[in-house]
């Protein structure tokens, strides 16, 4: 055992801490503007990295497989009682491990597999596992896809329901990854009740807008809900699902033992954390933050010359097409050469497809730009303004070096004036600071 305070990781591996200390610079000195990365608290760092690792506990609270599990029962207890609480859900099942698998347990638990299952385009702001067909989910269900019109950017609702009507999906999706709008869930809900079918809610990237009450709630009209709890919530990585009261047992069911085995307990005690901060006063303020500073930086890279899918935003995201940018055709950029040039002066963005994208998916003609973890940093639009600006210098001459030079020491200035933590890491100098 090491001595109290010391770092066992730096002592027995020390290549592995220092991968640990490089990822924590890496977030301390950089603005992280991808969309579905957030900071968690001191809290949830402290409940993800807890005893609870150790336990195995499979099955439900008061149902377990294993013996040992009163604590584990506690902390999942809490977890499940304040997500009803936060989304006003009869049913809540915390233990996928990711959103990915929350989806797939969601879709078995309202349909079968080779059943016809309606979702939105990857390639138009959808997700993966929404029909993609390198996706699981566009290999077992019979994908259909809907986009959005291509002249401003926005679900085509009409065209929505007329493949609806057209192919009587028994599944139906909504959702997305890279969509800056709002969705319409009672008009997907209508569609779905009008061809039989179930409507699943992949609320991941809007969580944290829906709980604040700034985005329309997808709970009075969907079958099945499902989120991730590391963007907009400002959670561990993991996925949690709600749905009525009548398909409480085959969501259960789905997720184990038709997924998962041995829930991952100290994931789960981590989101019970997110949760409970998520019910506070104060996460509405941030939730308000988050789509005003959004709001703020699209304004301002909008009087830049740049051109953003649908015009804005309505929520922490954004979607610029590089294809319009003033000179972008002569001198060459594209979304892998904005985030490069981007990355190399401390501004982490994530290339990106845009509607009717005529570049491979590793070059894309976009980049994807959020603003949940620089609000959790206590940014605001000042800040956002001067990152607009930024921006827009670089990716005007994506590769002037002594340009890069001169925004990355002010990216790093702006970066040390919010601090990532209020402590330092103990992988880093073997105490914590305080």
């Amino acid at each position: 055992m090491s001595e109290p305070g010391a770092s066992a990781l730096r002592q027995q591996d020390p290549k592995l801490a220092a991968a640990l200390h490089g990822e924590y610079e890496r977030q301390r000195t950089q603005l992280e503007l991808i969309a579905s990365e957030n900071y968690v608290s001191d809290a949830v760092l402290e409940a993800a990295g807890s005893v609870l690792t150790n336990k195995y506990a499979e099955g439900l609270p008061g149902k377990r497989y294993y013996g040992g599990c009163e604590w584990v029962d506690v902390a999942e207890e809490l977890a499940r009682e304040r997500l009803k609480e936060l989304f006003g859900a009869a049913h809540v099942n915390v233990q996928p491990h990711s959103g990915a698998s929350a989806n797939v347990a969601a879709y078995l638990a309202v349909s079968d597999a080779g059943d016809t299952l309606l979702g939105m385009s990857l390639a138009h702001g959808g997700h993966l596992t929404h029909g993609h067909p390198v996706s699981v989910s566009g290999k077992l269900w019979k994908p259909v896809q809907y986009g959005v019109r291509l002249e401003d950017g926005r679900i085509d609702m009409d065209e929505v329901e007329r493949l609806a009507k057209q192919h009587r999906p028994r599944l139906i999706v909504a959702g997305a990854s890279a969509y800056p709008r709002t969705l319409d869930f009672a008009r997907f809900g209508a569609i779905a009740n009008e061809v039989g079918a179930s409507l699943v809610v992949d609320m991941a990237h809007i969580a944290g807008l829906v709980a604040a009450k700034l985005h329309p709630d997808p709970v009075p009209h969907a079958a099945v809900v499902t989120t991730t709890t590391h963007k907009t919530l400002r959670g561990p990585r993991g996925g949690v699902i709600l749905c009525r009261a009548d398909l409480a047992e085959k969501v259960d069911k789905s997720v184990f033992p038709g997924l998962q085995g041995g829930p991952l307990m100290h994931i789960i005690a981590a989101k019970a954390a997110c949760f409970g901060e998520a019910l506070r006063p104060d996460f509405k303020s941030y939730a308000k933050r988050i789509v005003d500073n959004a709001q703020a930086l699209a304004a301002r890279l909008m009087a830049a010359g740049f051109d953003l899918v649908s015009g804005g935003t309505d929520n922490h995201l954004m979607l610029l097409d590089l294809r319009r940018t003033p000179g972008a055709p002569a001198s060459g950029l594209t979304g892998k050469v904005a985030e490069e040039a981007l990355h190399r002066v401390g501004i982490t963005v994530n290339k990106n497809a845009v509607p009717g994208d005529p570049q491979k998916p590793w070059v894309t003609s976009g980049i994807r730009i959020g603003t949940a973890a620089l609000t959790t940093r206590g940014m605001g639009m000042p800040e956002m303004e001067k990152i607009g600006d930024w921006i827009a210098r670089v990716l005007e001459r994506p590769a002037d070096e002594v340009l890069a030079r001169e925004v990355a020491a002010e990216v790093r200035d702006l970066a040390d004036g919010f601090p990532l933590f209020s402590w330092t890491p103990v992988v880093r100098t073997g105490v914590r600071a305080g």
